[in-house]
């Protein structure tokens, strides 16, 4: 069955979970198997030339992960036009994006990146991109004029975007941002790690590349390490491969260098991201509800000096997280009067808050990004506030959240 128009949460149930043909179980088995029965030399085992030969190319499980993320992010699915796209999944966030710079972009290249960046996204294109010759420029991504002007005509071949962005919370108009992207003849990536496809749809707004760690609320649960790109399937790069030649659509480039670089999901983690995507929709709308909850409780605490999170009227973003986002996500990042002292005591304070540096899963955390997953651009232009803590708001009863922050802030 064609599952492209049909709703979010029916996609996330059914997309690449057909009744197994063998046995009618309706949830895909975990092929845990490295190695597949071929029909002759050089044939495939169903005789058709799409079967699999080695997992590490390709697996069931894997390929039933990748048809869900697909359907939950096509443009097609969200009412953006006819397109489809393709999914790759990968052993973790990071493999994703280094995969997908591998695939776009050469020494001698440039990529515009936000100034306010996660740590490791950050670290991977200073730290590995970097001396491979990758140059980049961070730009204010809610500043049209400032990514203007951080483009290399001629060599800027990739604009990085995230939005809602960790951990600040700042919102990019993603539509806009791909006009620009594309004006200059670069692609538009966007990590949708803390929006999720539930919330937003980048490629129906005109992105090529959707990254996600689904680490995070696509797995939902802390029990697994994955990530993933999904590429609009009409996404071609603009420029040649050196040679006076347009290379393959920008999907065969991303499937190539998954076989050749290797860093694939493996079976059981393919299955439990799966699993997750299954009740993303339900979760999403109570992380949400909590986290509206729990902001405002923070707007009224006389030791919080600010709140960032995109629902509020008075965030910059608002207006552009209003019209391309369902809801506003269940991450909150606030100030404390105190400085950096009070801040990482909240963060030793609180008790129904886990101190850990992840996000999404159905338990609440709490940390101090300065500290924790932003250590790495310390002393940067992405180095981030002092007093900042981040919540990732979960699935608890909301007055026990509350009540928890109430203590920790006294």
């Amino acid at each position: 069955m064609n599952w492209d128009r049909k709703g979010f949460a029916t996609r996330a149930i059914h997309a690449g979970s057909e009744p197994d043909p063998s046995t009618g179980a309706v949830v895909t088995p975990i092929y845990q198997v490295s190695t597949y029965k071929q029909d002759g030399v050089g044939g495939l085992r169903n005789g058709l030339g799409t079967g699999y030969e080695y997992s590490r190319s390709g697996n069931p499980t894997r390929t039933a992960l990748e048809e869900c993320l697909a359907a939950l992010e096509a443009p097609s699915a969200s009412g953006g036009g006819p397109a489809g796209a393709r999914a790759f999944a990968f052993a973790s966030g990071l493999a994703a994006e280094d995969t997908v710079l591998r695939s776009l972009l050469a020494p001698g290249d440039h990529l515009v990146v936000p100034d306010d960046a996660y740590g490791g996204t950050y670290r991977l294109v200073a730290r590995v991109a970097g001396p491979w010759g990758v140059e980049h420029t961070p730009a204010h991504l809610s500043d049209l004029d400032a990514v203007r002007a951080a483009v290399r005509p001629g060599r800027t071949r990739v604009v990085w975007v995230e939005t809602p962005t960790n951990p600040l919370l700042g919102v990019a108009d993603i539509a806009a941002l791909a006009g620009i992207a594309h004006e200059a003849g670069a692609l538009l990536v966007v990590d949708n790690t803390f929006a999720t496809p539930y919330l937003q749809n980048p490629l129906a707004l005109g992105a090529d590349v959707v990254v996600h760690s689904t680490t995070k609320y696509c797995g939902g649960h802390s029990d697994v390490v994955g990530g993933a790109l999904v590429v609009r399937d009409d996404a071609v790069a603009p420029w040649t491969d050196g040679v006076g030649q347009v290379g393959p659509g920008v999907a065969e480039r991303i499937g190539f260098h998954q076989n050749a670089m290797g860093a694939v999901a493996g079976p059981f983690d393919a299955w439990l991201v799966q699993r997750g995507l299954k009740t993303l929709a339900v979760r999403m709308e109570r992380h949400c509800d909590n986290a509206e909850r729990v902001v405002e409780f923070l707007l009224g605490h006389p030791r919080v000096r600010q709140v960032l999170y995109p629902g509020l009227p008075e965030h910059p973003g608002h207006d552009v997280a209003q019209k391309q986002m369902r809801r506003f996500g269940g991450m909150i990042s606030f100030r404390v009067v105190g400085g950096e002292e009070d801040a990482l005591n909240v963060c030793k304070r609180t008790e129904v808050f886990t101190l850990g540096e992840s996000l999404g899963g159905v338990e609440s955390l709490v940390e101090h990004p300065g500290r924790m997953t932003h250590a790495s651009v310390a002393g940067s232009a992405l180095e981030v506030p002092a007093d900042l803590v981040r919540l990732s708001v979960g699935l608890e009863d909301a007055d026990d959240l509350i009540a928890d922050l109430k203590t920790a802030l006294a």
